[in-house]
């Protein structure tokens, strides 16, 4: 039975030589517009996520 996937990220070279040798399991993307679309929407979530997380800490006096 194959491992369930819990997670799937978006890593750097960078984060990839901080996890080190013993983390084998990435798939690099190719660098062109197949996924454009897809870093594009993940982006818009992060900056509607960071802005929620702001207006909620403003409300709440931090």
């Amino acid at each position: 039975m194959a491992d369930k996937i819990v997670s799937v990220g978006l890593l750097t070279q960078r984060d990839l030589d901080v996890l080190g040798t013993s983390f084998t399991r990435h798939f690099p993307v190719p660098r062109d517009d197949t996924f454009s679309d897809l870093l594009r929407r993940i982006d818009q979530a992060d900056l509607a996520s960071g802005m929620r997380e702001k207006m909620s800490a403003q409300s709440n006096g931090r």
